[in-house]
């Protein structure tokens, strides 16, 4: 990957709807090969989609919840966690860490009835969960930018 590959990432990461044409003009090429760079990226799984930015609120989903969770330490109660998540449309994000806690969830609801309902009904009832530590989020300081490239 040399210095124009990064910069293609760069510009797409800060706004994926460029046109090629105008891409090309940005990182300085002719659009034919930024276009055979962007396919080649997108083949090496480089770039691995492009989503659009919702606003939580927007679509009544503004509280939202970091989740430590602990699960039993055994393949099969992890395996079958993670798998009930995939799942659950609440949890918008969720990661598998060392140490504890074992898991950190990102959850999106409507509000703190909502989550308390979604902590009751689902978040406790996951296979192996032995252990919940809600955090709300009072503000959201810095979005996701994108992958540092440089």
């Amino acid at each position: 990957m040399d210095a124009i590959d990064r910069s293609i990432l760069r510009e797409l990461q800060a706004d994926g709807r460029l046109s090629n044409q105008e891409l090309a003009q940005r990182v300085g090429l002719t659009p034919s090969p930024c276009l055979r760079r962007v396919r080649q990226l997108e083949d090496d799984g480089v770039i691995q989609t492009y989503r659009a930015v919702v606003d939580p609120a927007a679509v009544a989903r503004g509280f939202e919840v970091f989740a430590s969770v602990e699960v039993r330490r055994d393949r099969s109660s992890v395996a079958a966690f993670e798998e009930r998540l995939q799942s659950i449309p609440d949890v918008v994000e969720a990661y598998r860490l060392y140490g504890a806690p074992g898991s950190l969830l990102r959850i999106a609801v409507a509000d703190s009835d909502a989550y308390e309902r979604f902590w009751t009904e689902k978040l406790i009832a996951l296979p192996g969960v032995t252990d919940v530590n809600s955090q709300m989020i009072m503000k959201r300081i810095k979005s996701p930018q994108g992958i540092p490239v440089d």
